[in-house]
This record gives structure tokens, sequence and C-alpha cells, in this order.
């Protein structure tokens, strides 16, 4: 693995490229690591607490100055007949900080309304060197109908995905 090392100062026309200068700059911005998941068993809440969906990565950085740009797809996202006001909440957490939010399948009436996939990119900047977990959570807005993840029809449940990339500094 390339040492993490910092983005040199900028060049102007005439000065003379170093191997050093050189390799700072391949080195500076780069995806050191890649972790990915995937999860597919279908899960239901119909209260307002948080609970886990089950899609779950962890990353252990190799520098504290590193970053970890987190996609994820939430897949098979809806909300069953019962309330206008049911939404289906995610929360993305590193460990139990929660990082990012998203919502949907709030259509304005009680109908059953499925969405298909919430999904999102954050750069997150964890600032350590050991192992860091992320994981999604969901919940419905209103205790009055189960919002699902991972729902898909009797043979298959839709597969969510997430992906953890470690960017050197």
């Amino acid at each position: 693995m390339a040492a993490v090392t910092t983005l040199p100062a900028a060049a102007v026309a005439g000065d003379i490229l170093t191997a050093a200068y050189v390799n700072n700059v391949r080195g500076a911005f780069r995806v050191l690591q890649v972790v990915s998941s995937t999860y597919s068993t279908a899960a239901s809440n119909s209260t307002t607490t948080y609970a886990d969906t089950g899609l779950t990565a962890t990353i252990t950085p190799s520098a504290t100055s590193s970053k970890v740009l987190v996609f994820f797809a939430q897949n098979g996202c809806g909300k069953e007949a019962g309330s206008s006001s049911s939404e289906l909440q995610i929360q993305l957490l590193r460990t139990a900080t929660q990082i990012a939010f998203c919502s949907g399948g709030s259509n304005g009436t009680s109908s059953v309304n499925y969405i298909g996939s919430i999904s999102a990119a954050i750069l997150d900047s964890p600032a350590t060197i050991s192992a860091v977990t992320y994981k999604t959570q969901f919940r419905n807005y209103v205790a009055a109908a189960s919002v699902r993840v991972q729902t898909g029809n009797s043979a298959t449940n839709d597969t969510s995905t997430m992906i953890l990339m470690e960017i050197s500094a």
C-alpha cells in the first residue's frame, strides 16, 4: 500500500518537476482500500424507534487523516397501508454516531407506496486507525404502519449494498 501523503504546493510554468514532487502528487487523494457488503433479508418496522436493516460494513483506515467515502443503496424500500403520515426514515451510523439521514415513501395517502431504493454517498472523517463499522437503520416517522427494506417478491428479496472506500488525505 502506498504511503499516505499530502498534495504538494502548486507548480508553475517553468518549474522542474522532481521525482519527489511527482511521487507526492501520485500518492495524494488515492483510493487505498475498498470494502463492500450486501444484505438481502427482508425487514420491517412499525415503530418510531430505529432498527437495524442488516446492512453493515467495517473498514480499518491506515491513517487518522484518511477519509472514508461511504456509498449505500438501501433497496426494496417502502411503506404499507395505514397512515398518510407514514414515511420510511433511514440513518447511516458510524459506530453509534449518525452521519447521514434519508427518507422516502411518504405519498400523503394511507395507501401502500414502494419507492424501490434510497441511496447516498457521504465523505466521512473518522480520524482513527481502529476498525470503523458503518450500518444503516430504519424506522417509520409515525407508528401507524410498517415500513420495509429488502422487500422483494415471494421468490427473492431485494439486495442492499454498502461500499466503503478509504481515501488518502
